[in-house]
This record gives structure tokens, sequence and C-alpha cells, in this order.
């Protein structure tokens, strides 16, 4: 393969398709790694500083290239730690061969420099926190139904690294407990044994789509979900049974069946039924009760949960007599865990069924200052009358809209606690904050997936004229 001199000024003949060999120079957020032909930096999803990589360009244009790892020639000085069966094919737990210690090291700095780069400074940097646990920590899996190879055998798991269209059986996963992979076992071998077809996204064909499974950590709750076409009609009676007989560590309280014709890879219902029990679980978290659906959203990892929603209070302080904004409140946690300390709480989440499950544990928790509304944040906080004395942001991975955050930014709320799952987001929306008047007070990582490139940050912000008061 030929590749351009720069100093000579030639044209670079890497196409895409060429496969060459790099080794990793650096890695940045979000899994995105990148190393040097020939002067030509080259980057690749999911590789570790210090490896030597086979790999195939899949983008080569207006100089940028992009490549995607076939083969880890030697590997990177970071890995020392025994990993899963499945390491190197799932699409997850990258980091799982480094060390914790050094995983946090590693996402603290790439979050650092993200900052750096968006030239934002002058604020505290306290150290990240790392997960309580760093294995069986999930409360919540979705597992896909397929093949491992085309006409191969039914798999249920997760999809391999790099092929979307491949789902690899994990039963052994480690950062589910046992019952999850108990509950997996059970699923395809009963399906597996009666030849029930999975369905197929390419052609839109079959039967079997997705299995979700959650388990409330300090109450032991299990609610499972079989996701399903509507292209044949089975009786579930036997399933059940087995299922309801199996022996695990947690209490088994709900058996659903959803219904899914749609046409993208998403689990949603058009329509669920109870097949056992009841349709959620029950979840203790800092002292709160919270109702948990199938399809709410709720934190992954309820220890780190607790540890996160302690930061955000304690970025919050006393705010004795406070209104509270608690915008992309999910089911409510952050805001209900606030409300004790506040004299009011209003909430705004998109996800209706999100918002009835906040309201119901709104009631479970006996909190009266808590309103939650369902809606677009970006049109219900024109609606607001109330003035803010705090607003507690956590959108989701593509950060906050535009117009939305001009919206936030009107209310002149003396104090804003940002949380966020993608840095990269943040920092865009913290240089409008910070040109609208904000002072970034202080910033700190929360570890909410370990062996995963992901982690949480949060950051206090306050009005500058508040200061100036002082």
């Amino acid at each position: 393969m030929y590749v351009k001199s720069n100093e000579l000024g030639v044209r670079s003949l890497i196409k895409k398709k060429d496969i060459i060999e790099l080794t990793i120079e650096d890695m940045a957020f979000g899994g995105r790694a990148y190393g040097y032909v020939d002067g030509e930096r080259i980057e690749v999803k999911h590789g570790l500083r210090g490896q030597r990589v086979r790999a195939a360009v899949s983008k080569a244009r207006r100089g940028k290239y992009e490549a995607k790892i076939l083969e880890v020639l030697a590997p990177s000085q970071l890995e020392t730690e025994e990993t899963c069966p499945y390491f190197g094919s799932c699409g997850g737990c990258f980091f799982q061969a480094v060390s914790y210690e050094e995983q946090l090291k590693e996402k603290e700095d790439q979050v650092k420099a993200l900052f750096q780069e968006a030239q934002l400074g002058g604020f505290e940097w306290l150290p990240i926190e790392g997960s309580p646990a760093i294995f069986d920590y999930r409360n919540k899996m979705e597992f896909t139904f397929g093949d491992e190879e085309k006409d191969g055998p039914l798999t249920l798991g997760m999809h391999r690294r790099g092929r979307h269209h491949d789902i690899i059986t994990v039963d052994q996963c480690r950062i589910m407990d046992e019952d999850f992979n108990e509950i997996l076992r059970t699923i395809l071998n009963y399906f597996s044994e009666r030849k029930i077809p999975h369905y197929n996204g390419r052609y839109h064909k079959g039967y079997l789509r997705h299995l979700v499974i959650r388990k409330a950590h300090y109450t032991g709750e299990i609610l499972i979900n079989l996701v399903t076409s509507t292209q044949l009609q089975l009786d579930m009676t036997e399933l059940v049974e087995k299922l309801r007989n199996l022996l695990m560590k947690g209490r088994l309280v709900g058996i659903l069946h959803t219904f899914n014709d749609n046409l993208a890879d998403v689990v949603q219902s058009d329509r669920t039924d109870i097949l056992f029990g009841q349709d959620f679980i029950i979840e203790k978290l800092l002292g709160l009760r919270f109702k948990i659906s199938t399809f709410s959203f709720f934190q992954t990892n309820t220890l780190a949960a607790e540890k996160l929603y302690s930061i955000v209070a304690d970025f919050v302080g006393e705010a004795e007599n406070s209104v509270i904004f608690d915008l992309y409140c999910g089911t409510g946690t952050i805001g209900q865990i606030m409300a004790k300390r506040a004299s009011k709480v209003i909430g705004i989440e998109i996800i209706e069924d999100a918002v009835k499950a906040a309201r119901d544990n709104a009631a479970i928790n006996g909190l009266e200052n808590c309103e939650f509304i369902a809606g677009d944040v970006r049109q219900e906080v024109k609606n607001l009358t109330t003035k803010p004395d705090i607003i507690i942001l956590d959108p989701p991975r593509a950060g906050i809209h535009p117009q939305a955050l001009q919206d936030v930014i009107s209310f002149d709320a003396p104090e804003i606690v940002y949380v966020s799952c993608n840095p990269k987001t943040l920092v865009v929306d913290l240089k409008e904050l910070v040109k609208a008047g904000y002072r970034i007070d202080r910033v700190k990582c929360m570890d909410m997936f370990p062996h995963t490139p992901h982690c949480e940050s949060i950051c206090l912000l306050q009005k500058n004229m508040r200061h100036e008061e002082r």
C-alpha cells in the first residue's frame, strides 16, 4: 500500500477498504482512538493505547481517515486483567482487560481533555468517583434474538462488535448477576428446542425480537419482558411456568409479553400483555421507594446511582425553601431525592410512561411538593410561570436543544446543576451557559458503567451576578 509523503505534498493513496497496520497512540472519550500511518491520522473505535492492530479503512475522504479493527496483533501495556469469554467479540465492555483504577484515570483524563479543547477552565475539578460495584452491577439488560452466523442456531444476547446483524449469546456476562444469566439460558433453550424463528431485521420476517430483564438491587424484584412480532401466535403458558419455577436469588414479580411490529430495531410496544404478576418492580434509593416499569428510565447501576445523586445533592446544598426545576426528569428520582430540602419541585419529561411513574413514586413516598409534567422540555418550559432557584438538567445523550437551552437561560436561575452522560455535548452547552453569564463552580465525574467507555459528569454553575452581590 502506498501513502503520501506530507513533505512532498503528494496526494494520499490510502483508500477505503485498504488493510493497514498501526499502533494506537492515544484514546479519546466514547471509545475513540487513533494512530498514524505514514503521517496520516487514522481513527478507530475500541482501541487501547499501545495496541498494534490490523484494520480495514472504512472512510478516506477529505483528509479524514477512519478504520475498523480486524485483529489485535500486539496487546496494550494497559491490558492486565482477566476477561469474560466474550471479550473482544461482544459489543460492550471493551475496557474490561484494563485495571479499574486505570479505567477511572483514563475516563477522567478524557473528560478533562474535552473541557480543555472547549477552553473551559477556572473551576474546581473534584476527583472522579468510582462505582461501588464493578461486576454484577446492571439492574437492567436488553438482549436481542438472532444468530451468530447466517442461518445458524438461535442466539440471544448482544451484538457482535462491528457486525450489527450478528448476535452473540452472553449467558456468562460478568456485569449482570446470575439470575439474568439463568433467565436468558432458560428462554433461549425453550425457543431453540421448538425452533421458533428470530425476527430478521433485513427482511422483517420472524417472531422473536428482544428480551428485557430488570432486577431491583435492594428488593430483589425481577421483571421479565419478552418482545416479539405478531407473525406467530404462541401459547406462553409452559414458558411462564418454567420461569416461575427457576431457583433464583431474586423474586420474580412479573412476566410481560410485548408485541412490536415496528421496522426499527428498538424495544417499543404496540401492545403489552401481563402473563404473570405485575408490570413493574419496586426499588429503593436513598431512603425512597421507586416504581419502575419495563419502559421507564432508571439508572442501570443502583449503587452508583446513589453516589451520583448524593453528589448532585451536595452540589445543590441546603436549598431550604427553594424551587427546583428537574428537567429531563425520567421517573423523577433526582427531583424526589431533592424534594425533602426544597419547597417545590417541578419535573418535565417527554416520556409519558416515565411521568406517570414519577407521579406514582411521589405518592408512594408521600411527597406533596412535587409536580411532574409530560412533554418536551423545549415546549413546556415556556408554559411555566414559577421561577426556579435551582435548575437540575439531566438531558439525553444528544444534549439540550439549543432553543430549550435559551429558555432555561431565560429563567435566570441563580444555580444550575448539569448532569451529563455525554461530555461532548455537555461542553457545547456549558459554553452557551458561560456566554449567558454563568460561571462553572465545580465539576466531578462519576463512573456509572465500569468496563465501558462511558461515565457521568456533574457540573455546578452559578450566576455571576449572584457572586458579585456577595
